[in-house]
């Protein structure tokens, strides 16, 4: 199953590093395991959208393990890719960048016949560079906040609405970020995504180095031990209490400054649930832990 990772630091540039290249649990072991792709989005200090990311294993890519250590941003977007839907190639890998934003997800669906018809629809095909269901999704999103007037919240809930109206439905979990705001949404409950609000000053503990551990994700950064941020992260990435999990349908949205706001604007169901038995055998395997 694929991994999400998003985090928003505020207002002020944090160096993270988001998969330890030297731990026992490294992004170099994750990759092992989830082999199809990884990436990382952050944004410059003019809120430009950057993307370090390859087709392959992140244990094969030197150059991605360099930029990995030295990146800083107030928001961070990290996935790890395990195929469903198209070949392991660049245009094919997450985060993707539309309009100035990131995205990334994890999950699946069908009909994207209908999805590219109505991607037509509202002039937005262009958008579309690779093969993904994950892509497709993304550009929906795009072209409803656009019809929006700039709205991603609204964007989503419409683009996502549609979508569990329409289409045949096993996950729809993904982050979209921008230099000052990160949305996040699990749905259905399919896949688990959690939330962790780390504020130092309220924690019963001292502050000390951050070091979150997963069996899939790894994350420690000086920089953030004694800074407030929000964490959203496939599962919990250490024994901190506050990680919870999202609700199924539940959209969240944390701000400039680190005001979370929650919504659940979808049912609890899509109106065409797809389980593991309706996948084929690849797609099934990509959709377990």
């Amino acid at each position: 199953m694929c991994r999400l990772f998003g985090l928003h630091a505020g207002s002020r540039p944090v160096r993270a590093t988001f998969w330890l290249l030297d731990a026992p649990d490294s992004l170099a072991e994750q990759s092992r395991r989830d082999p199809d792709g990884a990436g990382i989005g952050t944004f410059a200090a003019d809120g430009g959208a950057r993307v370090s990311k390859r087709p392959l294993a992140a244990w094969e890519d030197h150059a991605f393990a360099r930029e990995a250590r030295e990146l800083r941003s107030t928001t961070f977007l990290a996935h790890v890719r395990y195929a469903s839907t198209g070949a392991h190639t660049l245009v094919n890998t997450h985060p993707f960048e539309q309009d100035g934003r990131l995205f990334a997800h994890n999950g699946a669906f069908h009909g994207l016949d209908r999805l590219d018809a109505r991607l037509a629809g509202f002039g937005v095909s262009g958008l579309v560079q690779g093969q993904t269901d994950s892509e497709r999704l993304f550009a929906l999103i795009t072209a409803e906040s656009r019809r929006a007037g700039g709205d991603v919240a609204e964007g989503i809930v419409r683009a996502v609405g549609w979508i569990a109206a329409e289409l045949p439905v096993l996950a729809l979990n993904l982050i979209v970020t921008t230099a000052t705001d990160l949305w996040a949404l699990r749905y259905p409950a399919t896949h688990p995504l959690f939330m962790l609000e780390r504020d130092p000053l309220t924690e019963p503990a001292p502050a000390a180095p951050l070091d979150a551990r997963s069996h899939r994700i790894h994350t420690r950064s000086t920089e953030l031990s004694g800074a407030r941020s929000v964490l959203f992260a496939t599962e919990p990435m250490n024994h901190n209490p506050g990680w919870r999990p999202l609700a199924a349908g539940e959209l969240v949205h944390v701000g400039p400054d680190l005001a979370v706001s929650c919504t659940v604007p979808f049912p609890d169901q899509p109106v065409h649930p797809l389980t593991l038995a309706d996948l084929d055998p690849s797609a099934a395997a990509s959709q377990t832990s």
